[in-house]
């Protein structure tokens, strides 16, 4: 081999250690909490579930994501993902789902506020809409604790120019 393609090998080398270091090691289902939680590290929430529970792991306010491990009663995990997903917000129903159908589906929100005429309470989950727009999504819940409705929009936080996307048209 020539210098130059063993400096390169070996830069593609290191370049490949440096984001295997970067990455967290596999999760496979069946592993047990505390062999899942040594990968991971520290969860940020521990939820009941109907059948196990939950560990939440939160990226937001920034991260935009929340990775839920949910795990049998003997401690197996059953499955990970990423929840802050289309599809996950889908499962969330309004006039039916509770508080605490929300967290077990979508995880605890990075905020929350309420808005007193409306008499609502209003969970906001920051997320990459379709992987690649900066959106949140909010959750309302009536006085009962039941979804009322939900909107998503534009992370303003993201926006830089103030024009809220549209290039100031």
């Amino acid at each position: 081999m020539k210098y130059s393609q063993t400096a390169l090998l070996g830069g593609l080398l290191l370049m490949l250690s440096a984001c295997a270091s970067l990455m967290p090691p596999p999760i496979n289902v069946g592993e047990p909490e505390a062999s899942v939680v040594a990968k991971l590290g520290r969860p940020t929430a521990r939820i009941p579930d109907n059948n196990g529970y939950l560990l939440e792991y939160s990226r937001n306010p920034w991260g935009q994501a929340i990775d839920m491990a949910r795990f049998s009663n003997d401690g197996r995990l059953i499955s990970y993902e990423q929840v802050l997903t289309t599809e996950k917000f889908a499962t969330i129903k309004p006039g039916i789902s509770t508080k605490t159908e929300v967290v077990r589906a979508i995880g605890h929100p990075s905020e929350t506020s309420y808005l007193p005429r409306l008499q609502l309470e209003v969970w906001t989950y920051p997320y990459k809409e379709n992987g690649v727009w900066n959106s949140v999504m909010h959750v309302h819940f009536n006085n009962n604790g039941i979804v009322n409705k939900m909107e998503n929009g534009p992370d303003l936080r993201f926006d830089r120019d103030g024009k809220f996307g549209f290039g100031g048209w």
